[in-house]
């Protein structure tokens, strides 16, 4: 990777751990930002499935502090982490072959553990996080197996640091399936080297999936949508105060280093010849890229439909002027 050096020195001055370390500790710690119940997925918007409610039962009893503030604070991010969880399991099953998989900056990597828990064997994993209140609550329920956990912030999992912990060393071949969530924009702006330098940890074919918070168009746009997920949805679980509270505090440094789907579109495409949305909640999207049609339409096809009212919805698909490839898929 070309500028390692200066993009390693830009993800060390990131707030995510310097100005917003505090936060990010309190939360993980639930000394802080505790919604006032605890979320649940809504078992109407999902498919009655037997395999996907096992999977989110156990998903629900391995959630530690900072899970309950995010699926508090995001509306109908828990249902699309069990969504993605069960699309997730059924692709590895399908390959037919163990699958690795690297969830980057997820906290206390709650779906990562629950896969391979539920997989037995079937999927490998590897989260990883800057707070050891995270990794506190990752082990909260005993050392599991075939997941690992990493406590430093992603830009430190370089090859030579996967190569030389005994117990990383079996990711060094790469990892079938990564994702990012809400990760890079607690860093910089710049997603094409942070995608550039997280790519290298990909195995050929695999598949890349985002979760983000983009800026819209048009400003008016971007804070209905901020108002609906706070006053629609967020007062469900905080006090007014705590919601004001968090703007001050995180989302006016964490929009400093948001981007637009445009610009998401092309940093993704300067790597992926095919790239999807899966899911829009208001201002976040996730989007899957890979190399391989066959891959990504498999991952996709996997999928049930988006567990989110319509309300919550105003994206459907990747920018297509730019130099990306579009796969059809779901939403």
């Amino acid at each position: 990777m070309r500028g390692l050096d200066d993009f390693l020195a830009e993800c060390d001055h990131g707030p995510r751990i310097n100005e917003l370390a505090g936060f990010f500790a309190a939360t993980a710690a639930g000394k802080s930002g505790m919604p006032v119940r605890r979320p649940l997925a809504d078992a109407r918007l999902l498919p009655a499935d037997e395999l996907l409610r096992d999977l989110v039962r156990l998903h629900a009893s391995r959630q530690g502090f900072f899970d309950q503030h995010y699926h508090g604070s995001i509306p109908y991010r828990l249902e699309e982490e069990c969504r993605m969880a069960y699309a997730v399991l059924k692709y590895a099953r399908l390959r037919g072959a163990p699958l690795s998989l690297y969830s980057l900056g997820t906290a206390e990597g709650t779906m990562a553990r629950t896969l391979s828990e539920f997989s037995a064997g079937q999927i490998l994993s590897l989260s990883c996080s800057p707070n050891p209140e995270n990794y506190k609550s990752f082990m909260a329920y005993g050392d599991p197996p075939r997941a690992e956990f990493f406590v430093g912030p992603f830009h430190w999992l370089t090859k030579d640091a996967l190569g030389s912990d005994r117990r990383l060393t079996k990711f060094t071949q790469g990892f079938d399936l990564i994702l990012e969530d809400t990760t890079f924009q607690m860093y910089s702006p710049n997603r094409p080297k942070q995608i550039e330098f997280v790519t290298q940890n990909l195995k050929q074919g695999g598949i890349f999936v985002f979760v983000e918070k983009f800026r819209a168009a048009d400003e008016g746009d971007y804070q209905r949508r901020e108002d609906q997920k706070d006053y629609g949805f967020k007062a469900r679980y905080f006090p007014h105060d705590e919601i004001e509270r968090k703007k001050t505090a995180v989302l006016g440094t964490m929009f400093n280093n948001e981007v637009t789907l445009e610009e998401m579109a092309r940093a993704v495409g300067a790597h992926f010849n095919h790239c999807i949305m899966t899911w829009n909640s208001g201002n976040f999207c996730s989007l899957a890229a890979s190399n391989s049609k066959d891959n990504l339409d498999l991952y996709v096809s996997q999928m049930p439909g988006p567990a989110i009212p319509n309300e919550y919805v105003y994206e459907v698909s990747v920018p297509q002027n730019s130099t990306i490839a579009v796969t059809e898929g779901p939403v």
